[in-house]
């Protein structure tokens, strides 16, 4: 469910009380952790944690990379993080790490979905965040575009 909202408080706001209050929570969570340099902005219809363009113009599509994502959508609620899909390393961390707490990881490439906040172990949200400062961020992103022109040169 994408939303209109320009503005964070405007997306929480149109949220129902259950999923503002879980939005809030991994909300605080995720700006607690979050690495220096970092923006936390409304983008693709999501609250979105970006590298600023001003820190990093080179883009394949001209928008921020985003290293996190925060959303309500029709039957879930979940948590996107970039570094979980482009990062083995960070990955691994996480599932093992998600995994000892034994609530049930119930993720996609880099979306990690909850139908309540009791799911979500926010301790390891937290840790996945603070794993991943910009220039790590920026350098992975670097690494991944290379593969793809190499890739796409042997085709």
């Amino acid at each position: 469910m994408r939303s209109e909202a320009t503005t964070v408080e405007d997306y929480l706001a149109e949220l129902p009380q259950e999923r503002r209050h879980a939005l809030e929570v991994v909300r605080g969570v995720i700006l607690e952790h979050l690495p220096e340099g970092y923006q936390e902005t409304m983008s693709w219809g999501m609250i979105a944690y970006e590298v600023p363009l001003g820190a990093y113009p080179d883009t394949y599509n001209k928008q921020p990379l985003m290293l996190a994502a925060l959303a309500s959508q029709k039957n879930h609620m979940a948590v996107y993080l970039s570094a979980i899909y482009s990062d083995d390393e960070v990955r691994e961390h996480f599932e093992a790490a998600y995994r000892e707490t034994g609530k049930w990881l119930d993720v996609g490439k880099s979306c990690v979905r909850f139908r309540r906040l009791d799911d979500l172990p926010l301790e390891v949200i937290g840790a996945a965040i603070q794993a991943v400062p910009m220039d790590r961020f920026i350098e992975t992103y670097e690494r991944g575009r290379t593969a793809a022109r190499n890739r796409a040169k042997k085709s």
